[in-house]
């Protein structure tokens, strides 16, 4: 078996894929999810699922809905906090910015793993789409998440 040197059909040469994002924010495509100037968003999860891994197999199930606060955000120091429960306990996030979209990533205590990405608001309403992936464990079980919701400004 020898290896290729073919490359794949979706590789782009470094000018041409300057020139690909050059054109995608003149069309409106490079824009910041989230204002420079938001500080705080409130996001609500009414839709998703968990799946558990018990007895040799994942069981799916429906969660409660999940909100919780993103706040302290600084797009350019790419940090921001989470507020989640009564009690609003709080957690560091690291902020990824896309194209269109920031992604807010929480590594927790234990080593587990929270991505919430927001998107460009929705013209229609002015909310911003969201998922959140959890990817956890409890007593040595696979548990992960996944749920489709909004965030809004505050």
């Amino acid at each position: 078996m020898t290896l290729s040197t073919r490359r794949p059909s979706c590789w782009l040469r470094p000018s041409l894929l300057r020139l690909a994002l050059a054109g995608a924010s003149v069309c409106g495509l490079g824009g910041a999810a989230i204002a420079e100037e938001t500080k705080s968003l409130a996001c609500e999860f009414g839709a998703g699922q968990t799946s558990t891994f018990e007895n040799g197999a994942f069981t799916t199930r429906t969660p409660a809905p999940l909100n919780f606060l993103i706040v302290d955000i600084d797009l350019d120091k790419q940090s921001a906090r989470i507020a989640t429960g009564p009690a609003g306990t709080m957690g560091s996030l690291r902020v990824v910015r896309a194209i269109n979209a920031n992604h807010f990533i929480e590594v927790l205590n234990e080593g587990f793993l929270s991505l919430t990405t927001v998107y460009d608001i929705d013209g229609s309403d002015g909310v911003h789409p969201a998922v959140l992936a959890r990817h956890m464990g409890v007593l040595g079980q696979p548990v992960v998440a996944h749920y489709t919701g909004v965030c809004r400004d505050r």
